[in-house]
């Protein structure tokens, strides 16, 4: 947050106090930023039409360079959809304070040597993951008195003009150093349905998502066995990918959180499908997998991949293991990076 705010200093060289919220012309602003030419390709790779954002620092990326950003945690680049996701108000001015691609980039590449190639469209993953940890992680081509470095003794990212403190968000989040992509997975948790007691009479529960590196969690329901989340957690699929990780654990204010069971979700029937079938946009809705239920898996029922409105999904249904009772119901969206 703090980073664009300086940029935005910079290049209107003016002070943070004449900065002023509208919510209600936000989304217009935003709308309209979008739509400048130099907003309709991609900051890193001029890729056209891109369809992500990081919504902390201000540009707009493809589907490709999103994964990276991912990779680089919230506490860098902070990565939403411009079309599938909710922007708070905050998040809108951040992209508005930068101004977009061009005025971001020409502070993050202001000192980019000219024998350094940025990245194409084509661009093979590991090129496209050195340049944007080179832009953004390392700051190798920003001005150097608006860089901000990692403070090794404390959980903060300190300006080197202002050599204050500023509060950086998930920095817990674990980096995935530079792992290959391949696709972009959305998590839906819609429900929970006769969940463990945990506490007198009830349970506090909330959903954790493991895969390899990377965690991502619901929020917690209070007092409720029965719990609906209809919240959306997204998640980096790398190449060399394991079962996706679940876990549902009850929220305490005194001790240590009580699992209330967990399943694994097998992601190789969506991802091989989707992969033998190609670009979903082409295609009519049609089902084109299955992951089947077995002794070995927590399936309440089989779950079919399909492909719905251009989009791969799948809906699934678990019973929750190593506990007495709890049923979980989720949504799974495949989006892969190499199209």
């Amino acid at each position: 947050m703090v980073l664009q705010l300086l940029i935005a200093c910079y290049l209107l060289g003016d002070d943070l106090s004449n900065f002023h919220f509208f919510p209600t012309a936000n989304l217009r602003k935003l709308k309209d930023l979008l739509h400048k030419s130099d907003n309709r390709i991609c900051a890193d790779c001029a890729a056209p039409d891109p369809k992500w954002a990081s919504s902390n620092i201000g540009v707009f990326i493809c589907l490709k360079c999103s994964g990276v950003h991912r990779s680089l945690g919230t506490h860098i680049s902070k990565v939403l959809s411009v079309t599938l996701d909710e922007w708070s108000d905050e998040e809108i001015q951040s992209m508005i304070e930068v101004g977009g691609n061009s005025y971001a980039n020409s502070i993050y590449e202001a000192f980019l040597p000219a024998e350094f190639s940025k990245p194409t469209p084509d661009s093979c993953n590991e090129e496209r993951s050195k340049f944007i940890r080179s832009k953004y992680e390392l700051q190798e081509f920003l001005k150097p008195s608006l860089r901000i470095v990692s403070s090794k003794t404390s959980s903060s990212f300190t300006s080197c003009d202002s050599g204050k403190d500023v509060d950086s968000d998930a920095l817990n989040t674990s980096q995935a150093g530079m792992v290959e992509f391949i696709g972009i997975l959305n998590v839906k948790v819609i429900k929970g349905t006769n969940l463990a007691v945990r506490d007198l009479r009830s349970s506090d529960p909330y959903v954790v998502l493991t895969l390899g590196q990377q965690k991502a969690k619901t929020t917690v329901v209070k007092s409720n066995l029965n719990p609906v989340w209809n919240e959306e957690l997204k998640l980096s699929v790398p190449e060399s990918y394991k079962a996706l990780k679940l876990e549902v654990y009850d929220h305490d204010l005194l001790s240590a959180d009580d699992l209330m069971g967990e399943a694994e979700i097998d992601l190789q029937p969506m991802i091989a499908s989707a992969m033998a079938f190609g670009d979903p946009e082409l295609l009519s809705n049609m089902q084109i997998g299955k992951w089947l239920k077995t002794a070995d898996n927590a399936l309440i029922e089989d779950s079919a991949v399909n492909i719905v409105d251009g989009k791969i999904k799948q809906e699934i249904s678990l019973k929750l293991q190593k506990v007495e009772s709890g049923e979980i119901f989720l949504e799974l969206e495949w989006t892969p990076l190499n199209l």
